[in-house]
């Protein structure tokens, strides 16, 4: 008999929306360029500009900001090494608590890095970010994330718009985790790029977006045909940019904030009274906790032979299971570390999803704690 498969990675990628596939079909449908006048190469422009206004619409951001990407990864690399030379700038600044897209990007820039701590709660340091500022003498490049991928740990954005938009320095954000989620405001705001993904709202992977100010147009990394403004080469993969679009169109719909932050509160209310849950303010759809001497490697083979799919942190780590450099920062020690697994919930999430995690993870746990038992 299959075992039922019961998704719960959201935050590594969220699965593809029925709007987005049907959009997606549509597109491959249609042959041509999107850079040819003739009707086939208009057709395909005009389903572009339509995605980018969706994209635009769900960022608050003026359709002109849009730039696609291969990937958020690609967007943050163009924001960050492309911005380190089109500002001038003298160094890098990341948290201790970035993507390791953010810290390759920052690094591969040849530039002084400057890491800036989190706190035990996975906030920044913003009396140390404060600091770095006010004792700069060149061109700061501060590139945070907002919404931490492994704790869901919300960033005090405000706070950090006010420390540095007023300044000669340029801000980038990640906001691949905050997209769809929470009210970017784009637009309106302070930081000059912002990175967002497709995969991540509902959106088949491949296809990501640079939000540019008109001020941070000169950031460049891909020259090619004059594609995308002229701020980003290479033919448009257009069926990918027409999922995005689509995604960012029918997320609103489909992601109940409430109703995913609820799922999330009952998952916690369920666990073990010893489970430790990491990070304070948290987006509520993660749940990163740990239950001390079970780890998570352990527990993660136990769970997928149960059809549950969970995982220890970042997807994008070459498949580790281990110690978090995040939890790490925010002062977790290194055995509870290793017992950590995070939760994540999305659009099609539900009650008895729920429930046959709580179920799944309790019966590993008396599994692992029979086998310590006969060990001692």
């Amino acid at each position: 008999m299959t075992r039922p498969a019961i998704y719960l990675d959201h935050n590594a990628a969220s699965p593809l929306l029925p709007e987005a596939r049907a959009a997606l079909m549509a597109a491959l449908d249609l042959v041509g360029n999107p850079s040819s006048v003739h009707g086939h190469g208009r057709a395909l422009r005009n389903v572009i500009d339509t995605a980018r206004g969706q994209v635009a619409a769900l960022a608050d951001a003026e359709r002109k900001q849009v730039v696609f990407t291969g990937s958020a990864t690609e967007a943050i690399t163009q924001a960050i090494v492309g911005g380190a030379k089109a500002f001038d700038a003298s160094a890098i600044v990341i948290s201790a608590g970035e993507h390791a897209a953010v810290g390759k990007a920052a690094e591969a820039t040849g530039l002084p890095v400057i890491i800036i701590g989190l706190l035990g709660d996975g906030c920044i340091d913003l009396d140390q970010l404060a600091q770095v500022i006010a004792d700069a003498e060149g061109n700061l490049l501060v590139a945070l994330h907002w919404v931490n991928n492994e704790t869901g740990v919300i960033q005090p954005m405000g706070r950090i718009n006010g420390l540095v938009g007023p300044t000669r320095h340029t801000l980038f954000v990640d906001a691949v985790q905050a997209f769809g989620k929470l009210d970017l405001e784009f637009a309106a705001s302070a930081p000059d790029m912002m990175a967002v993904s497709g995969h991540k709202i509902g959106a088949a992977a491949g296809i990501g977006a640079l939000l540019v100010k008109a001020h941070a147009d000169t950031v460049r990394l891909i020259p090619g045909g004059g594609q995308e403004q002229g701020r980003r080469g290479g033919t448009e993969a257009v069926a990918l940019i027409a999922a995005f679009g689509a995604a960012a169109a029918a997320i609103a719909g489909r992601y109940q904030a409430a109703d995913v932050a609820a799922l999330t509160a009952r998952l916690e209310a369920a666990l073990p009274a010893e489970a430790v849950v990491f990070g304070g303010d948290r987006l509520g759809n993660v749940t990163n906790f740990a239950v001390p001497r079970v780890k998570n490697s352990t527990a993660m083979m136990g769970l997928d032979l149960l059809g549950l799919s969970v995982s220890s942190g970042s997807a994008c780590s070459s498949g580790k299971v281990g110690p978090s450099h995040v939890l790490a920062a925010m002062g977790v020690n290194e055995d509870l570390a290793e017992c950590a697994l995070r939760v994540s919930l999305g659009w099609n999430s539900t009650a008895a999803d729920v429930d046959a995690f709580v179920a799944g993870y309790k019966s590993v746990l008396e599994r692992q704690r029979a086998r310590q038992g006969q060990a001692a």
